[in-house]
């Protein structure tokens, strides 16, 4: 069977960016990780997740391209089908590429086809838009009247050392 998926920038601007693609749904997520990468222009070198997700986009388990995990636990990409992940029941996933600009890419089952013979998968079906030269901003709060947090204001002067319960010269 082939998977169609849209996967869409998760973008703060008027301009919709999103591919679809075609992909066996027996391919690994590393497969799908890397059509997303080369359908958007990236060189594919940075690291990456994929997060299962439910029909709010809440962010879920995590299936990461390499394992820095602690005890050596983590669910890779190479490892995972994409049969085994995504379904009719479970259709969303959301994609990370990056973690330093934290390129956020919203993936979705959008229909499961047949085969089609003469064309090879993964398929590159339709672009849509053009990414932006960085990564969009992301908005961490839940609405416009939350306090915007700012760690850098405290109130105090770094350099009135009176006020502070230290010896400027202890060394």
């Amino acid at each position: 069977m082939i998977y169609r998926f849209r996967v869409i920038l998760d973008n703060d601007t008027e301009d919709d960016v999103f591919r679809d693609l075609e992909i066996r749904d027996t391919d690994t997520l590393e497969d799908l990780h890397n059509i997303i990468t080369q359908s958007f222009g990236f060189d594919g070198t940075e690291m990456a997740s994929f997060y299962l997700s439910d029909d709010q986009w809440n962010q879920g388990e995590e299936i990461s391209l390499f394992d820095l995990s602690d005890d050596n636990h983590a669910r890779l990409m190479n490892e995972t089908c994409l049969s085994d992940t995504v379904h009719e029941k479970q259709t969303k996933l959301i994609y990370v590429y990056d973690f330093l600009s934290m390129w956020t890419f919203y993936v979705e089952l959008a229909e499961v086809v047949e085969e089609t013979h003469g064309i090879d998968y993964p398929n590159l079906m339709f672009v849509h838009g053009q990414i932006p030269d960085v990564a969009p901003d992301k908005s961490f709060h839940a609405d416009d009247t939350e306090d915007h947090f700012d760690e850098f204001d405290d109130g105090l002067d770094i350099d009135d050392y009176d006020t502070f319960d230290f010896d400027e010269n202890w060394n």
